[in-house]
């Protein structure tokens, strides 16, 4: 889902009410055939000068189409677009946390696109956007945007410190500099005790999941011998640095603690940069960005990919249209123009060098080569409104016997995942 991860990108908002006007009724048709179709698009995800260019721009190429956006508020979107879908005054394209559609595809409520793949280029959808964006072998989600965790650093305590980022390409590396950094009162890293997306990424490294599915059944899996080995790379690295090990990135907010001055690297997307620089424009000019190193030097580590698809309910009432305003939200031309407005990540590989010239989102699309998500499926919500991988991270930081630990949150994550089956 959305999540916090691309609070670093753009920041959630308190919820407001929106009225949910549909594509069905009064007014969904105009004169002379022209359709109109109703699109949500979540607050900030874009700036209002891109979606007034994407806008004028379509609707020129599409003369036929008269597009109406309503932009939506991050804070409580499930509730409203399940809701939305339940109805018949649905939208006619919604954008979705990427990890959110698996929910909305078990309702029935979104149009199956798989027949539409080809057209929209689907051979190289980044992976961490396409598979979440799939449901029982359908697709729903058409990727659209992506964000990802980097390292951010300080240029200038890495100089002092005979570092050069540019040799950190595998784990080891990645030790072993943060390890020199460590001295004279710099922090090596700062790297909270339960950032569970920078785990994840160690563990997928290693082989491992959160969790694995046979028979229909989800069940845990930081048991496996691979994800406790994701979890001995994590205590290793944490431990270069004084990050609390009993809470997150947001308490305190890493990007303040950077911004004091003595914190050579944190794991953020690469908008925890401007953040920094906001609680100290001292340091403008002064950070950089590499990708999160990966056991070999020839992969970079794997990363969690947030970001969004576009759906289309089942319920609109113009479908065909919907799937062109699609096309060309997602088509080359915007996918390029989208990645340097907002320095996002495209949604296909071979979109990359779109932002070769941003150095924080090609960090970026570097580790999105290598991205993945959560368990596909409706369950994990519940996992993470419970969230035991956190529990767990903070019991092995503390002392506690990995191996046990490690059972225990792989049960709590198994009963919430078939807690509706």
């Amino acid at each position: 889902m959305k999540y916090r991860l691309l609070a670093g990108v753009s920041a959630l908002v308190t919820a407001a009410a929106l009225s949910a006007c549909g594509s069905g009724g009064d007014g969904a048709d105009g004169a002379g055939g022209v359709t109109k179709i109703d699109v949500w698009v979540m607050r900030d995800s874009v700036s209002a000068a891109f979606q007034k260019e994407f806008t004028e721009g379509f609707e020129a190429a599409h003369p036929d189409i008269d597009v109406r956006i309503q932009i939506q508020e991050w804070d409580g979107i499930g509730q409203k677009i399940t809701a939305a879908l339940a109805s018949n005054d649905a939208p006619d394209v919604i954008e979705a946390g990427n990890t959110q559609v698996a929910q909305f595809a078990e309702s029935g409520g979104l149009l199956d696109l798989s027949d539409k793949k080809d057209e929209l280029n689907g051979d190289d959808w980044l992976k961490g956007l396409a598979e979440p964006g799939a449901y029982e072998g359908k697709q729903y989600g058409i990727p659209y945007y992506a964000a990802n965790r980097v390292v951010i650093y300080r240029k200038d305590l890495f100089e002092k410190a005979g570092v050069d980022a540019a040799q950190i390409t595998t784990r080891d590396a990645w030790i072993d500099a943060t390890t020199k950094l460590n001295k004279g009162g710099t922090q090596g890293i700062y790297l909270p005790g339960q950032l569970w997306y920078a785990l994840g990424g160690f563990i997928w490294d290693e082989g491992g999941d959160f969790a694995t599915e046979s028979g229909g059944t989800w069940k845990g899996a930081l048991d496996t011998p691979e994800a406790q080995r994701g979890m001995a790379f994590y205590a290793r690295l944490q431990a270069l640095g004084k990050g609390p090990k009993d809470s997150d990135e947001d308490d305190p907010p890493q990007a303040e603690v950077m911004a004091q001055g003595q914190v050579a690297q944190v794991v953020s997307t690469p908008g925890g940069a401007n953040v920094v620089v906001e609680n100290n424009p001292e340091l403008k000019g002064k950070l950089g960005f590499f990708p999160i190193p990966g056991k070999t030097a020839g992969t970079p580590g794997a990363v969690f990919t947030g970001g969004s698809d576009l759906v289309v309910p089942a319920a609109s009432g113009h479908p065909e249209a919907a799937v062109t305003f699609i096309k060309e939200l997602t088509g080359d031309a915007w996918q390029k123009k989208l990645a340097v407005a907002m320095s996002y990540v495209p949604n296909r590989t071979t979109l990359a060098p779109a932002v070769a010239g941003d150095p924080g989102a090609s960090a970026m699309a570097v580790g999105a080569a290598n991205g993945h998500a959560t368990p596909n499926t409706p369950g994990w919500a519940a996992v993470e409104a419970e969230n035991p991988v956190k529990d767990y991270m903070t019991a092995v930081l503390t002392g506690g016997d990995a191996a046990q630990e490690a059972a225990k949150a792989s049960e709590d994550i198994t009963r919430a995942m078939n807690a509706g089956s």
